[in-house]
Formats: C-alpha cells, sequence, structure tokens
C-alpha cells in the first residue's frame, strides 16, 4: 500500500474524491498527510475529520522533510496554489500529480488556475473543456498527461457553470490516475503516458 500526501488550498473537495476512494477500497494507497500553504483552508477539516495529519507549511524543505518522514511514495497536488520547488519536483519525478480545470495545452501555464481557467474559457466562448491529470514537471502544467476528460459547455451561461461541469468530472479523473498509479499502471515513455493493463 502506497503512502500519498496531497497538497491543497482551499475547499479541498477534490481531496474528498481521493479520501473516498481510499476509504472505499478502491486505492490501493493511504493518505498520510496533507498539507496547506494557507491555514483557513477548509482542506484541512475535511483531513482531519478522517483521521488524517494536517499540517500548514510554506517552507519548502520543511515541506522535502515531511514527505521523507512519512514515507510519501505519491504527492498529489489537488488546488494547491504554490510553486513547489524544484527540488521537490526532480526528487518525485513522476511521482508528483496535479489536477488541471482545462483540457491541456489549452488555457494552462502561468496565472491559469482555479477560477482565472473558467473566466479564461467563458470569454473565448470555447464548446469544450474539461479537466487533465498530469505529472508535474518544472514547466507549469508542463509534464506528461496521465488522463483527460472533455466537458460539453456549448449551453453555458456564467464560468460558474462551467466550473461545476468540470468540477463533477475532476472527482471522477483524480482518484482514477491516482489509483491507476497506486497499481503500478503508470508507465512515462518519452514524455508519453502509457496506461499498462
Amino acid at each position: 500500500m502506497l503512502n500519498i500526501a496531497v497538497c491543497v488550498s482551499g475547499g479541498g473537495t477534490d481531496l474528498q474524491s481521493v479520501i473516498d476512494a481510499c476509504e472505499a477500497g478502491k486505492i490501493n494507497g493511504q493518505i498520510k498527510l496533507v498539507i496547506s500553504n494557507r491555514k483557513n483552508a477548509y482542506a484541512l477539516e475535511r483531513a482531519k475529520k478522517h483521521g488524517i495529519k494536517a499540517e500548514v507549511i510554506k517552507d519548502q524543505k520543511e515541506i522535502l522533510r515531511r514527505y521523507e518522514e512519512e514515507k510519501i511514495d505519491l504527492v498529489v497536488l489537488a488546488g494547491y496554489l504554490a510553486i513547489v520547488s524544484d527540488e521537490i519536483i526532480e526528487k518525485y519525478k513522476n511521482k508528483m500529480i496535479n489536477i488541471h480545470p482545462s483540457l491541456i495545452p489549452s488555457f494552462c501555464g502561468p496565472g491559469f488556475y482555479g477560477m482565472h481557467v473558467h473566466d479564461a474559457v467563458f470569454k473565448r466562448g470555447v464548446k469544450v473543456s474539461g479537466c487533465t491529470v498530469h505529472f508535474v514537471s518544472s514547466e507549469v502544467d508542463g509534464g506528461p498527461i496521465i488522463l483527460q476528460k472533455a466537458v460539453d459547455i456549448s449551453d453555458v451561461k456564467t464560468p460558474e457553470e462551467i466550473q461545476e461541469r468540470v468540477l463533477v468530472e475532476e472527482h471522477k479523473l483524480l482518484p482514477k490516475a491516482v489509483q491507476l498509479f497506486c497499481d503500478g499502471k503508470l508507465k512515462v515513455v518519452n514524455e508519453r503516458v502509457e496506461i499498462v493493463e
């Protein structure tokens, strides 16, 4: 069973989806640690309710130290609005995943996070958006793509509606990616992820 750390900054609905999947026995892993860069993130409360260690840490060296202490095998960024240090990215190469609320490579990179993504998507008038789970690399949203799910948004009236629809899929896609990782089914070949059956 693998040890998982989840990094969060906000409400933690993506975190909740992974907690639920772990508790349902769908994931061959356990969340050992939840870290937030914001002390008032509701995600910390979610973790505590499930008996998971929840800590507020901003210093990247300290975060790495905690990963090592807890023997973390997989790091999940679930709405984590902070830059991860190169040292951590290198140490957890192809062992750190992020969920992004668009179909990468559209609407991603520096400045594209949270509602900023959905605002830009709405403004551009695209008819399909979605979400992407990818490995984290030193390029923002540039690591190998694991899973994607498209969402029809041709009839939406607000960016909030887009967020709502995309979140539904995020809550399915993120636990699925964690499950595949914990089952040893993800293989990176030439920056492409192959799912090994």
